[in-house]
């Protein structure tokens, strides 16, 4: 499954000084930065490397400052990742390229280049402020047909458990509770 991936990307990033967490705004991991600005670092998993891992990567790059894509490594070593067409292909679209050993090491096959422009700055500020909103990382990358913890039903759930405990007043559960989800977009 994807999610075996993902903590050992998540690992990767992190030791490059990123703050990850899984499955923001379909994406299966999104690392910001301590910047201000943050740089936003977006990644895809994969079992392989295939041309869906390069189109949901191409899909995802407007809002990002960073790509990268990871997939396992074959057991042979004769899978795409030693094939030069698709490195070069990674390249050329400024995306990384990461390989995941079955031992959980992560191996950098393509740098991406530093910082790209930002296309769509809308989609990568709903990235950033989920992100920034979001408790602790729930949702491990790269699952699928899982419901996902966003921080809206974080903060619904800690309404509804304050409100299990008996009658508050509005102004005690104003900063555990939601506001409209138009207010948190």
């Amino acid at each position: 499954m994807e999610t075996e991936l993902y903590l050992p990307v998540k690992r990767f990033l992190e030791e490059l000084g990123f703050t990850v967490k899984g499955e923001i705004g379909g994406c299966d991991l999104v690392g910001l930065s301590a910047g201000d600005p943050p740089v936003v670092v977006i990644g895809e998993l994969k079992l392989a490397f295939n041309l869906e891992l390069i189109l949901q990567a191409v899909d995802r790059a407007p809002a990002g400052d960073e790509v990268w894509i990871a997939a396992k490594m074959s057991s042979r070593g004769k899978g795409r990742e030693s094939d030069a067409r698709y490195r070069n292909l990674c390249r050329r679209l400024g995306f990384g390229m990461l390989g995941v050993t079955d031992r959980g090491q992560v191996e950098v096959l393509v740098k991406p280049p530093t910082a790209a422009p930002r296309r769509e700055p809308k989609v990568r500020s709903r990235l950033v402020a989920e992100h920034q909103r979001r408790q602790g990382d729930p949702v491990l990358g790269g699952s699928t047909r899982a419901p996902i913890m966003t921080a809206y039903r974080q903060q619904a759930l800690a309404c509804a458990s304050a409100l299990a405990e008996g009658p508050r007043r509005v102004r005690e559960l104003r900063e555990r509770c939601p506001r409209r989800r138009q207010d948190l977009a």
